[in-house]
Parts: structure tokens; C-alpha cells; sequence
């Protein structure tokens, strides 16, 4: 047997061949990675890894989203345990989200992965170019 790999079934998704967890919907590993790697999800980790902030100032950085995805975003961030959320006693009421510990090593993840794109970015252009002109 594969180092990395378990003959019980419920870990049978997450061995080290990763097509065979892409393709299992109930997958610990894949469910991760679909939530983390969505754009709402990352624009709201890179947004918290300077400060908190509340529901209405995300709502205005985050160009498109609707409020209902937003809420549907930091919740589930929340669950994850990714963001924090605190409800501070005052009329109005006042929510702040910010980054737990566990969200702050994830921005850093993330912050790789921007930095690559941003130096291969004109790499990707190129690419791009020369596909749609021989697809023409």
C-alpha cells in the first residue's frame, strides 16, 4: 500500500493521488479546499489579514457581492474556523470579523499564491493571447 494511504473506507478520499479525492463530494479534504478557494472567501481572508472589520465595511470593499453572500461567506468561514465574529452590546448593534490564528496561517498560503500570479501574470496574458488568436 501507498504511504499516505488507509484501507478504511471514510479515509479512502484523502489519500496522497489527488484525483481520487477530487472527485468524492463528501470528501473532508475536498470540501476544504472548495470553501477556501472560492472568490468570496478569499477576498474576505485577505481583507481581515490587515484589520477587523464589520459586515458593512466588507460589504463596500468587496465589489459585487450581495449581502446575502456575504453572510453566507463569514458564516462559513466561521464554522471553519477561519474568522471570528464579535457582537458588542451597543445600540446599534456592532459585529467585527477578523482573522483567528488558524485564518492568519491561510493568508499566508494565500498571499503566495497572488505573488506567483502576479509574476507570471504577463506569462498568463501571453498564453491567453495565443490560445484566442489560434481559436479564431
Amino acid at each position: 500500500m501507498e504511504e499516505g494511504t488507509s484501507k478504511e473506507p471514510s479515509d479512502s478520499c484523502c489519500t496522497v493521488d489527488a484525483f481520487q479525492w477530487d472527485t468524492r463530494e463528501d470528501c473532508d479534504v475536498r470540501q476544504i479546499l472548495d470553501r477556501i478557494g472560492d472568490k468570496w472567501s478569499l477576498l474576505v481572508i485577505a481583507l481581515l489579514d490587515t484589520r477587523c472589520m464589520r459586515f458593512t465595511e466588507l460589504k463596500k470593499t468587496i465589489d459585487g457581492i450581495s449581502q446575502r453572500m456575504l453572510t453566507v461567506t463569514l458564516r462559513q468561514l466561521e464554522r471553519d474556523g477561519l474568522v471570528s465574529r464579535t457582537v458588542h452590546p451597543v445600540v446599534p448593534p456592532r459585529v467585527d470579523y477578523e482573522l483567528t490564528p488558524l485564518g492568519v496561517t491561510l493568508h499566508a498560503t494565500i498571499q503566495s499564491l497572488v505573488t506567483w500570479t502576479e509574476t507570471h501574470q504577463s506569462e498568463i496574458a501571453a498564453a491567453r493571447a495565443k490560445y484566442d488568436a489560434a481559436s479564431s
